[in-house]
């Protein structure tokens, strides 16, 4: 089966159930505790238009090969009974590049377009789905969906959005903005109960102005970041 064409929202739920069945087939463990502080910050803004800058992002293979390293040192130091890459159970080589898979295809957006008022904020990203949550201070907000529970707030400064999903399974999302306001971090983390290491993605946006470069830009994945020049209108002389 080729991933790539097809639609994220489905291949996501073809990635989840591979994970779900393998975790199915092994004995239950420890479930992931969500520590959110439900503290919002007035001084943190995310509104705006923002690019993914390639170059200062994570790259999947040198992650998935660094998350490999750490699962065969967890083997070494005895807190990991399972060898890291068999066919089957924990830590096999089908759920780890699962995992990855997933990490991926949900981060993989190259624009957003972010509104934020004094209790909302909406992420829309690009060749995927949006990001909403409602937040007041003190309090983050849960919600529960046929597949799992959401839940967003603040974290100090931070922005989190997370699902859990059944069998251990979970994807966070955690915003954090520069203090110039100019950058703009992503870290995506995917868990999943089949795998002992967490997998996550760095994505790194730059903030931009929508038409103010004359050149019209968008990713793809074939051709990387293409660019066209942008027409600008003429102005029409007025009348003497």
């Amino acid at each position: 089966m080729n991933l790539s064409h097809l639609p994220i929202k489905i291949t996501i739920l073809l990635l989840t159930c591979c994970l779900l069945l393998a975790s199915c087939s092994s004995g239950g463990q420890s479930k992931k505790k969500v520590v959110l502080q439900g503290q919002s910050s007035d001084n943190v803004d995310f509104t705006g238009s923002w690019e993914l800058d390639y170059s200062q992002s994570d790259n999947i293979q040198t992650k998935l090969d660094s998350m490999v390293r750490e699962l065969r040192h967890q083997i070494d130091r005895g807190q990991g009974g399972n060898m890291v890459g068999g066919s089957a159970g924990p830590n096999s080589a089908p759920s780890i590049i699962g995992l990855a898979r997933m990490s991926d295809l949900i981060t993989r957006s190259p624009l957003l377009k972010i509104k934020q008022s004094e209790h909302e904020i909406k992420v829309k990203r690009e060749e995927n789905f949006a990001l909403t949550c409602e937040f007041y201070a003190g309090q983050y907000r849960s919600v529960e969906t046929p597949v799992g529970t959401e839940i967003c707030g603040w974290n100090g400064h931070q922005l989190v959005f997370k699902i859990l999903l059944p069998e251990g399974l979970s994807i966070q999302h955690v915003m954090t903005v520069a203090s110039s306001g100019g950058k703009l971090n992503i870290a995506t983390t995917v868990v999943s109960d089949q795998v002992s290491y967490p997998f996550t993605l760095n994505r790194v946006y730059n903030r931009f102005v929508p038409g103010a470069s004359g050149f019209s830009c968008k990713m793809t994945l074939t051709k990387g970041r293409v660019c066209s020049t942008q027409s600008t209108p003429t102005p029409t002389p007025e009348p003497q």
